[in-house]
């Protein structure tokens, strides 16, 4: 059976900016779906101990007050989100994630801050599998005109897309996304997992190597070009400061 057939896991966060190593999770959904059983969805809001700016809350619609009312401290849900992932991997289940190289690494460096143990560290981190739907996109249609952000796959794809960026429609839409791909591209449909999250690394690189070329020749975004970064779906730690 073909990955895309199977048990699928969904893993999307919201957070208070676009910085992998200094901004916070805010929320979180794990949802598992497909393989022919009910959809299981668990959603956090945390409170990330951080002022989250007006342009994150203008995205997903959580502001600074909602997270400190309503949010758990942001160690546990880190905790939460880690177990809940190690279980699915556990089961044999492939994370999927749109754009998997930020919000894993966004989870890696959150666990270190709070001393929770990264994903990678797990007894199943050897395990990790990911599917990310905008690395095979960009891999299965490379020069498709248009955007290839999650809300232009949906589109494409003709994809529900309920509350874009609330973390649980994203990890849903994300799923559906992934199992589109697979329906419609039988060279995709065709590796098994192992050899698709493979697949996936160089497909990353050679992409990210593409986007960097054209920050260096586009006037007025030479300074971009430092910031992208080849390695998926995690970006190595290189030290995280403690909250």
């Amino acid at each position: 059976m073909s990955w895309h057939l199977g048990r699928l896991c969904g893993f999307d966060l919201e957070t208070t900016g676009v910085d992998v190593e200094s901004d916070r999770i805010v929320t979180a959904c794990v949802v598992q779906c497909g393989g022919k059983h009910p959809t299981q969805s668990a959603t956090w809001i945390a409170n990330p101990g951080v002022e989250i700016p007006a342009e994150a809350t203008a995205v997903h619609g959580i502001t600074t007050e909602q997270a400190r009312a309503e949010g758990q401290p942001a160690g546990q849900v880190v905790e939460q989100v880690v177990a809940a992932l190690t279980h699915a991997i556990g089961a044999g289940l492939p994370v999927v994630a749109m754009n998997a190289g930020f919000d894993l690494t966004m989870l890696d460096r959150e666990a270190r801050r709070h001393r929770v143990y990264p994903l990678a560290d797990t007894s199943v981190g050897d395990e990790l599998r990911v599917v990310d739907p905008r690395v095979l996109d960009k891999a299965a249609d490379r020069y498709r005109r248009g955007g290839r952000k999650l809300e232009d796959l949906c589109r494409h794809y003709s994809v529900a897309l309920d509350g874009a960026h609330s973390a649980d429609a994203d990890a849903l839409a994300a799923c559906r996304v992934a199992w589109r791909l697979g329906s419609t591209r039988p060279e995709l449909a065709a590796m098994d997992i192992e050899a698709l999250h493979h697949a996936q690394i160089a497909w990353a690189a050679e992409q990210a190597a593409g986007l960097r070329a054209y920050f260096e020749k586009t006037p007025g975004k030479e300074h971009l070009a430092a910031g992208v970064r080849p390695e998926w779906p995690l970006i190595p730690a290189q030290g995280v400061s403690e909250t």
